[in-house]
């Protein structure tokens, strides 16, 4: 019943959040973004305990203005995936355009596939989704929602533009596949994990546990990595597509995922407020290290 119910409510939602006018499907997107802020306040008490840690500077009002801004990103976050059905080559220009695409094509054109490194920052679902218009498509890892109605309903939407889903079960041998096509891949690395699974990078000045398994594939595969992100770009009341230039890699794994996470570091400090705070990114700790959370 409980998964039904949030079925129900998110399908409500998606469905009002397209049929409604654009600006209106703004603000109600917003509104949506403020009622999370309200009904889980642990998520806000998060985003501020990360906030105070990354920019000990900056006074206690700014920490709070920036997570009020990535409610409302994320309040962007769904107005874009429940229109997916709407936008197609015909009207992507209204929703985005590119900057730095010089930078993808560079990569492609080395034959051996290309390995998008992204955050959820901006709004990556819309990236993914108008990439495949504007260019090709890719094959997007994701993680499977645990709610399964829910989840179906997320991933038929982020196939309509004519992206591959791989499940991250399946990842290392279909993303191998996907780069000997010379295919691009795009994969979220911003993520909290385990020491068994990663290796600890310093991120805003705190050792953070990151994923080396993308480090390690790219090294392997030879495949280029672009570092790519949706940013919000509050003039144009539109999305820019930033291709960032390759990151070069040495074939030490933590080393490669520090580098890569430099470059992710300088691009949320330029735009704090639409990168996730709300994670509990600093949750795995080194072992002489008290929990951060």
């Amino acid at each position: 019943m409980r998964k039904r119910l949030e079925y129900a409510l998110a399908a409500s939602l998606v469905g009002l959040l397209r049929a409604a006018p654009l600006s209106l499907s703004y603000r109600l997107g917003y509104a949506a973004g403020e009622l999370l802020n309200l009904l889980l306040p642990k998520l806000r008490q998060v985003a501020l305990h990360n906030l105070a840690m990354a920019f000990p500077d900056l006074p206690a009002a700014d920490h709070s203005r920036i997570a009020n801004g990535v409610f409302r990103s994320v309040g962007r976050v769904l107005v874009a995936l429940a229109r997916f059905p709407s936008i197609d080559k015909t009207n992507v220009g209204d929703w985005i355009s590119y900057q730095g695409l010089e930078h993808y094509q560079a990569a492609k054109k080395q034959g051996r596939g290309v390995l998008i490194a992204t955050a959820h920052l901006g709004n990556w679902e819309l990236s993914a989704f108008t990439h495949a218009l504007m260019t090709e498509p890719m094959n997007v890892m994701v993680r499977p929602l645990d709610n399964p109605l829910v989840d179906n309903l997320v991933e038929t939407r982020r196939t309509l533009s004519g992206n591959r889903l791989i499940l991250k079960k399946d990842a290392a041998r279909t993303v191998l596949k996907a780069l000997r096509n010379n295919e691009p891949v795009g994969i979220l690395i911003d993520q909290n994990t385990t020491p068994a699974e990663g290796v600890f990078i310093d991120f805003f000045g705190r050792k953070a546990c990151a994923g080396s398994a993308f480090a390690k594939l790219a090294y392997h595969s030879k495949a280029p990595v672009i570092p790519g992100f949706a940013l919000w770009n509050e003039a144009t009341k539109r999305y820019d597509l930033y291709f960032l230039p390759e990151v070069p890699l040495s074939g030490d794994a933590t080393e490669d995922t520090q580098r890569i996470h430099a470059v992710l570091e300088q691009v949320i400090r330029q735009h704090p407020d639409q990168w996730l705070w709300i994670h509990r990114r600093w949750k795995t700790r080194p072992p002489d290290e008290p929990p951060f959370y």
